[in-house]
């Protein structure tokens, strides 16, 4: 049976326009397969409401037939339950933005003389600090993942090693390039969103860590689809890709977990490049150096893990401090 390889871009009855404002993200902003795809989504579901509703086509719609597309929305979610009034806001303040991008695109083509978002007021969203782990889980994790021996546990040692070091993204990650690591490997050249690149060091864990992964990265090459496969510095056997895919590292994450008696559900590649922002902070690092090892384009994004360190502070003091209530006698 042939392996399922990256997912086609879904082909409904769309104006042409979103094709035009698609490639504008690809070429102009460099914006990856993932968010193009987001996008598309988006607007497939303004358009498809728009249609079912018999109002005008995506492209001509009035800012009062957003604002139904958006209470319909709402309404929707609510009546599904699960966490209703937190996932409404964020799925509509998500929609909200999608569609703002696409009129101001009319609207700087001529396409359009008006942007029918403009009065539309986003949903106030409460702030939701990202998940992290501690320290000592942290180590947890990369203890019990060494205690498997063999390649695979060699590997997994350096995967986590690796991204605890530098905060990269997961699809950063698991697509380094062999050319990325110098010969040195004190330090790793990445290519980012929107083509930036950024070097980051590594730290001494690391370093040995790759050196022990080099010496069995030969046993994850097989004959078929080699070529791909020799270029990746995590190559794998079955992705099409050549190699190690997101869902798979996710997915060993999580049995991971489970062995090392940490919560499945707080680890996640994602989650470990927050705790490696949160630790390099609370140790003294400056907000200005994460940013840039993170690859953050603003630094507004990088600010969200020093109200993580906020939090955690407030916590040492009722559990520690003699005169609040946690810690009165």
């Amino acid at each position: 049976m042939a392996r399922p390889g990256r997912p086609k871009m879904p082909k409904p009855d769309l104006h042409p326009t979103v094709d035009a404002f698609l490639d504008m993200l690809t070429a102009e902003r460099g914006a990856a397969m993932n968010t193009r795809q987001a996008y598309w989504r988006d607007l497939a579901d303004v358009s498809s409401y728009l249609k079912k509703e018999k109002k005008s086509d995506l492209d001509r719609a009035t800012t009062q037939e957003l604002k139904d597309y958006l209470e319909d929305l709402t309404n929707k979610i609510h009546t599904k339950g699960e966490n209703s009034s937190q996932i409404a806001v964020r799925t509509v303040a998500r929609r909200l933005s999608a569609m703002r991008q696409f009129y101001r695109y009319l609207v700087s083509e001529d396409v359009r003389q008006d942007d029918p978002t403009t009065t539309i007021e986003s949903p106030k969203q409460g702030r939701t600090l990202p998940k992290t782990l501690s320290e000592d889980e942290v180590t947890q994790l990369i203890k019990t993942a060494g205690q498997g021996g063999g390649a695979d546990s060699t590997r997994l040692v350096c995967l986590l090693e690796m991204l605890y070091a530098t905060g990269l993204r997961v699809s950063e990650l698991v697509g380094l390039p062999m050319a990325a690591v110098g010969e040195n490997t004190e330090f790793l050249m990445i290519e980012g969103k929107g083509g930036r690149e950024r070097m980051i060091p590594l730290s001494e864990p690391a370093q040995n860590a790759i050196k022990k992964y080099l010496a069995v990265r030969e046993s994850f090459i097989g004959n078929e689809n080699r070529a791909a496969q020799e270029k990746a510095f995590f190559p794998s056997k079955t992705s099409q890709s050549g190699h190690l895919t997101r869902q798979r590292f996710a997915q060993l994450l999580k049995d991971l977990a489970r062995d090392a008696d940490v919560e499945e559900g707080r680890v996640s590649p994602h989650i470990l490049r927050h705790a490696f922002a949160t630790h390099l902070l609370s140790r003294g690092a400056d907000l200005r150096s994460v940013q840039k090892m993170l690859g953050h384009a603003d630094i507004a994004t990088t600010q969200i893990y020093t109200h993580i360190l906020g939090e955690g502070l407030k916590e040492t003091v009722e559990e520690k401090h003699p005169i609040s209530k946690k810690g009165a006698k």
